[in-house]
């Protein structure tokens, strides 16, 4: 079984306010989710965004907890009306420029530095010592491209996810 964290970049207008609504909207994008990735405006983070969370939130200071919590669990969540399914969460275009921003100043080997051991423990006995550095870099730098095209064209960023 896969899970996933489904991020969709669109247009206030156009993003969806009711639980049935953005799962139809999000279930066609993730259907179309290369040619949306493709085109900038999607990015996806198979089983490890959790984590992702935790390398930008464990041990961040004061200034920094607020944009720290937004890129991955962070906005306002919209529940399903019998709460049996994950909810999506939307952060609006001001949360959007906050969270390009973080992106864009925060130290990925400084995070690393704080995070690495303790996110590295399911990569031990890897031929390659660097593999888990290297997948969440690869994480971060793609989050960071997502959020920054998202905040110039001043959209909203929805978040799925796909048990």
């Amino acid at each position: 079984m896969s899970f996933h964290m489904h991020l969709r970049a669109t247009t206030s207008k156009e993003a969806p306010q009711d639980f049935s609504s953005l799962l139809d909207f999000m279930w066609t994008a993730w259907e179309e989710h290369q040619q949306e990735y493709t085109a900038g405006i999607a990015d996806s983070i198979e089983k490890d965004f959790g984590h992702v969370h935790e390398l930008y939130t464990m041990g961040a200071d004061q200034g920094d907890a607020t944009n720290a919590a937004l890129p991955i669990f962070g906005g306002r969540h919209i529940h399903s009306p019998t709460k049996d399914e994950p909810p999506f969460v939307i952060l609006n275009p001001a949360e959007v420029r906050g969270v390009a921003e973080f992106l864009r100043t925060v130290s990925f080997d400084e995070r690393w530095q704080i995070v690495g051991t303790e996110l590295s423990k399911p990569y031990i006995g890897w031929e390659d010592k660097n593999a888990a550095r290297n997948v969440f870099l690869g994480y971060h730098n793609d989050l960071r491209t997502f959020y920054g095209r998202a905040a110039l064209a001043g959209h909203s960023v929805i978040k799925a996810f796909w048990y």
